[in-house]
């Protein structure tokens, strides 16, 4: 519920009483202020945050935390390094002890020339510190959000997930990682991405905020009519699936051609994965899913990290020549046994992890292969995405924005990582030049989030579920993704 008034910082300070007192403070407000100096059109900006029992102002640089539950006070200052807690009675001194240490690190990067007018202009500013007649009362602008319940996310813990959870929402939704504070969201145990589309569509809904199967996600919305949930243009996992194309190396099979008229094993059917690839075959080598016979195994020698196969993996169009494979063999055992000529894997199989040279890739070159798919088509292939409870977005508007700005954060960060010390964390001697070669070909955002950047991604994906006959009616773009989310973008 969004308030628009206009208030002084007295009048602030009673709200933020009242509500702390009357413990509505544990449901969580955002307020933002923007403020003119009288006659001037420099505008001054204010964030207070306020949850459990505790107040946060964020005024450009500077964080300030006061904290009811121990009466105390703390300043941050993150690009300069500094931090002060005390006492509310010390709340006065303190602050000048910030402002002072932030000064003397300003003027290390003050030219010579100027020292003296920084010093003189700093001292001013001291000596005015707790005069606000400069300010009109009437100038003040504030916007209060109930940011409601504390909520709960789940997804994989990938390098991007783990440092958006550990920090970058935190600074989003609130802060910060050196008082040890509740946070507004619980990461989650979740399992995997069949665990988690279980939950959602079929389960509990035990979460506010999930990464989701993309393609589970079209078909509950189009042969389910789901609705409790709806997408954000953010996706944790992508993946090229031309190295998803296993076969026996004794099959004979040389080229995608070959495969027409085969045996082909998957652990379930209507994944993202195996959608994507029969799509890319369909469009790329005129294979078509009727070209082929499928088996699925009764059992998934990945299924410790994907989960169990939910419902909506398990969708079988109709016209199709389908088996099930011997039970208690997983998709490897199929095809060391002749039991299958192919498979189509999300991961890679058991067998193939283990060695066995039997089991060998489609595409001996796929990485060549995947680049020459994506100078073509502009594809990176999108496998999940973020889904959010729609009643929880509608009673906190400011959310859907906040979650985007987070995850984009978070993204930059591990770019950022990768670059200065990523290197030193993995034992791929040629990590950097890896990176180097991907920004090349596919551009320094690789995995951009948002619609227009993905568009064409998702639209094929949408043509896909359409075309192979796992959902009914045609679904758009539009109706997925929360109507707000057509205008983010990342800087």
């Amino acid at each position: 519920m969004f308030y628009q008034i206009i208030r002084n910082k007295p009048i602030l300070l009673v709200v933020t009483i009242f509500l702390m007192f009357c413990n509505q403070i544990y449901a969580g407000w955002i307020i933002y202020e923007k403020s003119y100096e009288s006659g001037s059109d420099n505008e001054a900006k204010y964030v207070y945050f306020i949850q459990d029992q505790q107040l946060k102002l964020v005024e450009d640089d500077l964080e300030t935390i006061f904290n009811l539950n121990n009466n105390s006070v703390t300043f941050i200052i993150p690009s300069k390094s500094i931090y002060w807690k005390g006492s509310v009675d010390d709340y006065n001194s303190g602050y000048k002890d910030v402002v002072n240490k932030y000064f003397e690190e300003q003027l290390k990067d003050t030219p010579k020339e100027k020292v003296e007018m920084a010093r003189a202009t700093y001292e001013y500013y001291l000596a005015n510190l707790q005069d606000s007649t400069n300010m009109n009362q009437n100038d003040l602008d504030m916007l209060i959000l109930n940011t409601g319940k504390k909520a709960k996310i789940a997804g994989y813990n990938s390098m991007m997930f783990g440092l958006y959870v550990n920090k970058d929402l935190r600074k989003e939704v609130w802060i910060s990682k050196e008082i040890n504070m509740n946070h507004t969201f619980d990461m989650v145990k979740s399992g995997g991405i069949g665990d988690m589309n279980t939950n959602t569509f079929n389960g509990p809904q035990s979460f506010d905020v999930t990464e989701i199967g993309m393609v589970p996600f079209i078909l509950a919305y189009a042969n389910e009519g789901f609705r409790d949930y709806t997408l954000l243009p953010i996706f944790p996992l992508r993946m090229f699936r031309h190295k998803s194309i296993f076969i026996h190396a004794d099959s004979g099979i040389t080229k995608p051609q070959d495969l027409k008229g085969k045996k082909i094993g998957t652990p379930g059917y209507s994944s993202s994965s195996l959608t994507w690839i029969r799509g890319m075959f369909q469009d790329e080598y005129g294979i078509s899913p009727n070209d082929v016979q499928w088996v699925i195994a009764s059992k998934d020698s990945s299924g410790d990290i994907s989960g169990q196969v939910s419902k909506q993996e398990s969708v079988i169009p109709e016209g199709i020549s389908i088996t099930k494979g011997t039970p208690g063999k997983d998709e490897s055992e199929l095809l060391l046994s002749g039991e299958v000529d192919a498979l189509f894997h999300a991961v890679q199989p058991k067998a193939f992890i283990e060695g066995n040279p039997k089991i060998i890739r489609l595409f001996k070159d796929s990485k060549k292969v995947e680049q020459e798919y994506f100078s073509k088509t502009g594809i990176f292939p999108i496998m999940h995405a973020v889904a959010v409870k729609k009643e929880l977005l509608e009673n906190n508007p400011w959310l859907a924005e906040s979650l985007f700005n987070a995850y984009s954060e978070s993204k930059t960060m591990d770019y950022n990582f990768i670059t200065k010390l990523g290197w030193a964390y993995d034992t791929l001697p040629w990590y950097g030049q890896e990176y180097e070669e991907t920004k090349k070909v596919m551009g320094d955002n690789f995995w951009p989030y948002g619609i227009e950047a993905n568009r064409k991604v998702l639209e094929t994906l949408c043509r896909y579920c359409y075309e192979q006959g796992l959902i009914k009616e045609k679904v758009t773009v539009e109706d997925l993704f929360t109507s707000s989310s057509f205008k983010f973008t990342e800087d």
